[in-house]
């Protein structure tokens, strides 16, 4: 019982070659009716036309033929790149057996002897089909393994070469890290005081706890980044980001976009997604200094960032989740913001959970010639030449002055009088400290303050007096006194120009 013939698919395309007609017809006649596409050809030149240009999917080759036989046609088809995978099966007639092997030398794949008999056409026409089809579907996906092969292969690569480079870069980080450690950890804090001693020891408390927020409180230039760093650098986070950020100088308007990151087209000009300090920082210390001077509805949104540990960037429909250690700082009365409405008590509490002071350099004054001294060699150092020496009269000087700028004063103080001496012993004249009179301690302001039995009852007048406090107690700083005052810092400026102005 003969098998069922495979079916065929839709218009697959059949070249006839023979050189007698009534084969031809007896041949399409079988074939026809099964769907096939017939093409014929009466020899072996018409053929390989007929190839070339319809690329059919099985030839039917005769092999005696005159003038050009079916061996040299298939020949001459195997030669040609775009036929070369036709599957041809030979025509042959029984005393033409020997010639058999010949054909499959030159490429044939199967052979049909004279008479024909339809079924073994059909069948032997539709297995050959079938087979050219799974070869070439055999071929598509070897050659898309191999597309697809080559692609991993360049994707490992540039795994590997972006793998090679992270560690690059962890290394450098580390290089950096390790580097900023020894800078400000606290081998970096000079001072022997007992003030210092104890914030260290406050400090190293801290290393133990890496999550912990710390809020450290004390007057402008006492330090209180400096300590920021070395709880940072001390802890397990020493590794990951430090950013520090001064809430002052954040533009209202951009606050939130700068803190939590924006997403594209959140705002006018947003032309990209933008990754706030709090990503940033993920995994390290995002340091906040000048928090008493953050917007109220901003600390709202600080507080829950606490609270749950995510930030919401600016057009963004869901929170990320961010591992950061908030430290903060600021030399503001936060109890006196709370009381007037100007901070937040929870946010307040939330990040005073330890509170740090930094002492002013006026209460631990043994401190300032081993702090002179670290100054002195650090800025000789960047100049390239040997620290000099202090003359008895300027350590005498350095030691006599209250410092109402602190630290920051003190190290100013030591550069410009390192310029001025141009590198030899330091001299009292290369010191410019400012009279007490010119420059009052933030002691001897409050005391003025105290002193001061009532204000002028000319408003101008009044303005004027409230504003010259301000200024006193924050050693001129604008706009550490338009904080004290309540004002925007332009007031003060234009304030100050107004009465420059009239001077003149």
């Amino acid at each position: 019982m003969d098998s069922p013939k495979p079916k065929a698919s839709p218009r697959e395309k059949i070249l006839l070659v023979d050189d007698v007609a009534a084969n031809l017809s007896v041949l399409t006649a079988a074939l026809e009716p099964e769907g096939y596409e017939i093409l014929v050809a009466p020899n072996g030149g018409v053929a390989l036309k007929l190839a070339a240009k319809a690329h059919p999917d099985l030839i039917l080759l005769d092999i005696l033929m005159p003038e050009l036989d079916g061996i040299e046609t298939c020949r001459r088809l195997k030669l040609d790149a775009a036929a070369r995978e036709i599957p041809v099966i030979f025509l042959t007639a029984r005393n033409e057996m020997e010639s058999v092997v010949e054909a499959f030398q030159v490429g044939g794949v199967d052979y049909i002897t004279k008479p024909f008999r339809a079924e073994e056409v059909l069948t032997r026409v539709a297995t050959h089909l079938r087979l050219n089809r799974l070869t070439r579907e055999l071929q598509e996906k070897n050659r898309a393994l191999e597309t697809r092969t080559a692609e991993l292969t360049a994707e490992v690569h540039r795994r590997r070469q972006a793998e090679t480079a992270l560690r690059q870069a962890d290394d450098q980080l580390a290089a950096i890290s390790d580097l900023e450690a020894s800078r400000w950890n606290l081998a970096g804090m000079v001072g022997g005081s007992r003030q210092m001693q104890n914030v260290a020891g406050e400090i190293r408390r801290l290393h133990q706890f890496a999550n912990t927020s710390v809020l450290i409180v004390g007057e402008s230039g006492t330090g209180k980044e400096l300590v920021a760093r070395a709880i940072h650098f001390g802890s397990a986070r020493a590794r990951a980001p430090f950013v520090p950020v001064n809430c002052v100088a954040i533009p209202a308007e951009l606050a939130e976009s700068m803190l939590f990151g924006h997403v594209k087209g959140a705002f006018t000009g947003a032309v990209a997604d933008r990754k706030g300090y709090f990503e940033l920082a993920h995994g390290g210390t995002l340091f906040l200094d000048e928090i008493g001077d953050m917007p109220i509805l901003l600390q709202v949104k600080l507080l829950r960032v606490l609270e749950d540990g995510c930030v919401t960037p600016v057009g963004a429909a869901e929170p990320r989740k961010v591992d950061v250690r908030v430290l903060a700082a600021t030399n503001a009365d936060l109890q006196a913001r709370i009381a007037s409405g100007g901070f937040r008590s929870d946010l307040y509490f939330r990040l005073a959970r330890y509170t740090i002071t930094t002492p002013p350099l006026r209460e631990r004054m043994d401190d300032v010639p081993s702090i002179a001294g670290h100054f002195l060699r650090a800025f000789a150092a960047e100049m390239g030449r040997p620290a000099p020496a202090l003359s008895r009269e300027a350590a005498a000087a350095l030691q006599a002055y209250d410092y109402p700028g602190n630290v920051r004063e003190l190290k100013n103080i030591i550069e410009r009088a390192l310029i001025e001496s141009g590198g030899e012993t330091i001299e009292a004249a290369h010191l410019r400290l400012a009279p007490a009179s010119e420059t009052p301690s933030p002691a001897a302001a409050r005391e003025r303050k105290s002193t001061v039995a009532a204000l002028p009852l000319n408003l101008d007048a009044a303005e004027d007096e409230l504003i010259q406090r301000a200024l006193d107690e924050t050693n001129g700083n604008i706009a550490e006194a338009a904080r004290l005052l309540g004002v925007h810092r332009t007031r003060i400026y234009r304030k100050l120009a107004q009465k420059e102005a009239g001077a003149g």
